[in-house]
C-alpha cells in the first residue's frame, strides 16, 4: 500500500533537470558516462512536462576558471586549467535536446547574480554553486511559489547532484520521484539509500503517463 505522505501530487509536480550540460555530455573529455545516453528519455519528460503546463527548472553549474566559489574537489582541477562549463562557453549550454523552441542562450551573468532565466513558459534554469540545488539559491522560494509539493528528479551524474538535491528536498518535506531511466550513473546501491529516505522510482513512461491522468482529471473537473 502507498504511503499516503509519499505518494505523488501530479498535478503540483515540477521537473528539475540537474547538470545536463555539453561538458559532462558522455563524450566530452570531462563527461559522465550515461548522460548521453540518457537524453532521449530526459527529452520526452521535458516534453511531457511541458505538455501538462508544470514548471521546469534547469539546473546548471558554471565554474569560473581557476576554480574560486568551486567545490574543494575541483579546485586544483581547475586551477590547473581544466576548462569545464565555464560562465559563457559552448561547453555550459544545456544540451539542446532538453530545451524548449526559441530557449535563449544562457546569461551567466544573470545566473551567477542568483536569478532564475527564463527558457520557456513554465520554464528556467537555475545556478547552483555546489552539489545540491538548495545551496545557496531560490530553488525552494521559486518552488513554494508555484505551490509545488512535488518534485521530479532527472539529469546528470546520480551519486553527486541528483543524489545532494534528493536529500536536500527531503529534508524540506518535497514528494520525490527519481526518473530512474533518465538519469546517468545509478546504481543499486543509490537505489536502496533512496528509497529508504523516501524517493518514489519511475520511468520515463510512468511518470508521463500519471502526468497525462493528472491533466486529463483537471480538464474534466466541474
Amino acid at each position: 500500500m502507498s504511503d499516503p505522505h509519499l505518494t505523488p501530487n501530479w498535478a503540483t509536480s515540477a521537473l528539475l533537470t540537474i547538470d545536463v550540460q555539453r561538458d559532462f555530455l558522455s563524450e566530452a573529455p570531462y563527461g559522465v558516462p550515461g548522460t548521453t545516453e540518457a537524453l532521449p528519455a530526459l527529452a520526452a519528460l521535458a516534453a511531457a512536462f511541458r505538455a501538462a503546463r508544470r514548471p521546469i527548472v534547469h539546473i546548471v553549474r558554471l565554474y569560473h576558471p581557476g576554480g574560486q566559489d568551486a567545490d574543494l574537489v575541483r579546485r586544483t582541477l581547475l586551477a590547473d586549467g581544466a576548462a569545464i562549463v565555464a560562465p559563457g562557453s559552448a561547453g555550459s549550454a544545456i544540451a539542446a535536446d532538453l530545451l524548449p523552441p526559441g530557449a535563449p542562450p544562457l546569461d551567466p551573468e544573470l545566473l551567477l547574480s542568483g536569478e532564475p532565466q527564463p527558457l520557456g513558459e513554465h520554464e528556467v534554469a537555475l545556478f547552483k554553486p555546489r552539489w545540491g540545488a538548495f545551496y545557496r539559491t531560490r530553488l525552494d522560494e521559486l518552488l513554494r511559489g508555484w505551490d509545488v509539493d512535488t518534485l521530479v528528479v532527472a539529469g546528470c551524474n546520480f551519486p553527486n547532484c541528483p543524489r545532494a538535491t534528493l536529500i536536500e528536498a527531503s529534508e524540506r518535506d518535497y514528494r520525490l520521484v527519481l526518473a530512474d531511466d533518465a538519469i546517468s550513473r545509478l546504481h543499486d546501491v543509490g537505489r536502496t539509500e533512496i528509497t529508504g529516505i523516501g524517493v518514489n522510482l519511475r520511468s520515463v513512461q510512468a511518470i508521463t503517463g500519471a502526468l497525462h491522468n493528472a491533466s486529463l482529471s483537471r480538464q474534466e473537473a466541474p
